[in-house]
């Protein structure tokens, strides 16, 4: 556990670090990190600029000119780190410098509006040194402001330059730490982390998944995604005014069954909605509840999903959503497009189970409200009962006494609709038995799952698979 300092106390360590020196460049909300480290004492052993390049043509003279002319992004962030790091390697004389360790910490942040329509975002980053001559590594996150006053924001966005400047020279070697350490006398509802990502030599050992996973797992944003190669991606350009298709799933392992719900509903989902393939975004959705379902967060057991999946070519994403209304409150946030989901029976009798919204002052009505807004459709795959052999599907589904004209309401005008075009020879295959199949040893789930999976489990020992059994398992 790292020890916590205020924002004064780890300026003040930075600047009484004679190995440690560099320049910041904030563009959008006042000098709020560097001033802390001129307050502090002892800057004129760490900081050899501080800037704000506020005027556009100013900016563009120095980093060169946007596309769209939008300069709040990922894109600026690292040309403007770049820059300042060529900048001090070319200035400043290593001879006369030795053992000096340099950085460059920028930001490009747009505070709240006067009309606080918005809230104000940003990005943070840092391209610093571990040892003198290393190559430089780099640490880039993204921020959405949450207060309603542009001086609170700019309180906060200095005490998190702060934080990230002392994390990456003092918890380099423990991201884990270094991740927590970011809220250091910041409160969590005050900033969301919703992106971050590390890079160079001194993350090599580092899954930028794995990070994600903990921005969603200590509360610090609701929801993180990452594509099929495995990179971090911004929510905002991934899902604005998209079409948004997804499937929840446990994926443990993923099995033909998801496959076939996927790609049928999915196209029944854009026939609906008229749409192309390039116009919508398909997503895989795990929550953190589904993560924990046997206890603590198994990273292996994360990775082994998130692994398959993006083999097979699906964009990742990770949530808080318990409830599927949440989920579809969180698409609506970043687009007006249409949103599909699909399904399995099971799913849809929790979503008409009136206990998931006690919390909620409007209860069930409140919570459908969200989830059946405009747009919205749930692709329903069928479900067969392995004793009876009884075909479920949204004709014969039962729910609740209480609910079942409101059930009704959404199936007859199309909210609830069936994968019709479903397999039939995939409706007998179970995630929990092809589970117990691979840590058993059984054969006969290999044609199970999709083209490709069963090697990639076997290859790696996933989910518990052992090439042989030992001579007490047979006995």
């Amino acid at each position: 556990m790292y020890q916590k300092l205020t924002p004064k106390q780890k300026a003040l360590t930075i600047n009484l670090d004679p190995t440690i020196y560099g320049t910041f460049a904030e563009i959008g909300a006042g000098q709020e990190t560097v001033r802390h480290f001129f307050r502090a004492g002892g800057a004129s052993g760490t900081i050899a600029k501080a800037m704000s390049a506020y005027d556009k043509d100013f900016s563009d003279a120095i980093y060169g000119k946007e596309v769209k002319n939008r300069y709040v992004t990922q894109n600026r962030l690292r040309k403007m780190l770049r820059y300042e790091v060529a900048l001090i390697e070319e200035r400043i004389s290593r001879e006369n410098n030795p053992n000096r360790k340099f950085f460059s910490y920028a930001n490009t942040v747009t505070t709240i509006n006067f009309d606080k329509t918005l809230k104000g975002h940003g990005w943070v980053g840092i391209r610093f040194q571990t040892k003198e001559n290393e190559d430089y590594n780099e640490i880039v996150i993204h921020v959405k402001f949450n207060e309603n006053d542009a001086t609170l924001q700019q309180e906060t966005l200095g005490n998190l330059g702060v934080n990230l400047i002392f994390g990456a020279f003092n918890y380099y070697d423990n991201p884990r730490n270094l991740i927590e350490s970011l809220y250091d006398d910041i409160a969590k509802d005050g900033l969301e982390i919703d992106m971050i990502d590390f890079s160079g030599p001194a993350f090599d050992y580092v899954d930028n998944r794995l990070m994600s996973l903990q921005l969603v797992k200590h509360g610090m944003t609701d929801a993180v995604i990452f594509n099929s190669q495995g990179s971090n991606m911004l929510p905002a350009d991934v899902l604005y005014k998209k079409n948004i298709f997804a499937v929840r799933g446990s994926f443990r392992p993923v099995t033909k069954v998801n496959i076939d719900m996927l790609k049928n509903g999915l196209e029944m989902f854009q026939k609906d909605a008229t749409c192309t393939h390039k116009e919508t975004e398909v997503l895989i959705e795990i929550t953190i509840s589904n993560l924990r379902a046997d206890g603590d967060i198994d990273e292996r057991d994360f990775m082994d999903r998130v692994d398959i999946l993006g083999r097979l070519g699906y964009t990742v994403i990770i949530s808080n959503f318990s409830e599927y209304y949440r989920l579809i409150d969180y698409f609506a946030s970043y687009t007006s497009g249409d949103i599909g989901v699909a399904m399995g029976v099971n799913n849809l009798l929790m979503v008409f189970d009136e206990k998931y919204y006690k919390d909620l002052s409007g209860g069930i009505l409140e919570a459908f409200g969200k989830f059946f807004r405009n747009g919205m459709r749930v692709y329903l795959y069928p479900y067969k009962d392995p004793e009876t052999h009884e075909l479920l599907d949204s004709a014969n589904l039962k729910v609740e006494e209480n609910l079942k004209e409101l059930y009704k309401y959404f199936k007859h005008n199309n909210r609830i609709v069936d994968i019709t075009n479903h397999n039939p020879e995939f409706l007998g295959i179970y995630s929990r038995e092809i589970l117990r199949k691979i840590a058993c040893c059984v054969k006969g789930w290999e044609n199970q799952v999709p083209e490709g999976v069963a090697e990639m489990i076997k290859e790696r020992g996933m989910f518990g698979y052992k090439e042989e059994l030992s001579f007490k398992q047979f006995s």
